[in-house]
């Protein structure tokens, strides 16, 4: 670990923005790239002086932000026709039909605003959240938007955790553990407003 937050350093250090533009892009589509050993490291050269904060989270979220798009733009012009064609060759050994694809589209097109936005919140899903809210042919104004909230969120805690740690990897590894479990407090909350508000929403029709 410490011989990859080093190499991320000096590649950091040596491509700047562009670099964290970069392997946020990476990390924010299907490859297996976490941003907790991204942003960290980038903040901590900021908090020596050779960067600056607030264009670190500025280059992770529109990395962020284009990683989400490619994956998106992805599932929205290829991975409808092929999911349709695999559905009906092997949607039965699967216990899974067409219909669950229209599923999806139909609960993005209710709800992919807080999907997005919680999905990109939560370890393991934040890379993948873009292609159902694709196949669901999100709105492409509302997928930017809640995208943007979302990673700017994430991305603002891990420049802020790297900046105050530093290089203390130990240090490091348990506040990046005690930020994943408060964000997934934190999404449950949201979901539980948010199923609330539309409760109170309805009963008020």
């Amino acid at each position: 670990m410490e011989e990859l937050i080093s190499f991320l350093l000096d590649t950091v250090g040596r491509l700047g923005y562009p670099g964290i533009f970069l392997l946020m892009a990476l990390e924010s589509s299907f490859f297996p790239f976490p941003s907790e050993v991204v942003i960290p490291p980038a903040a901590y050269l900021a908090s020596r002086g050779e960067m600056d904060l607030y264009g670190i989270i500025g280059a992770g979220v529109a990395g962020s932000l284009a990683g989400a798009w490619f994956n998106y733009l992805l599932a929205l012009k290829l991975g409808r026709p092929a999911l349709e064609a695999f559905l009906r060759r092997y949607g039965k050994y699967l216990f899974l039909s067409e219909f669950t694809l229209y599923k999806v589209e139909d609960f993005f097109d209710r709800h992919g605003h807080v999907s997005t936005f919680i999905g990109r919140l939560l370890p393991g899903i934040r890379q993948y959240i873009s292609l159902p809210a694709g196949l669901g042919r999100m709105n492409p104004w509302l997928f930017s938007v809640f995208t943007l909230l979302g990673a700017g969120l994430w991305v603002t805690v891990l420049a802020i955790c790297g900046y105050v740690v530093g290089k203390n990897e130990s240090m490091l590894h348990k506040f990046l553990h005690q930020v994943s479990g408060g964000m997934i407090v934190f999404s449950l909350v949201v979901v539980f407003l948010y199923v609330l508000w539309k409760k109170k929403k309805f009963s008020g029709l």
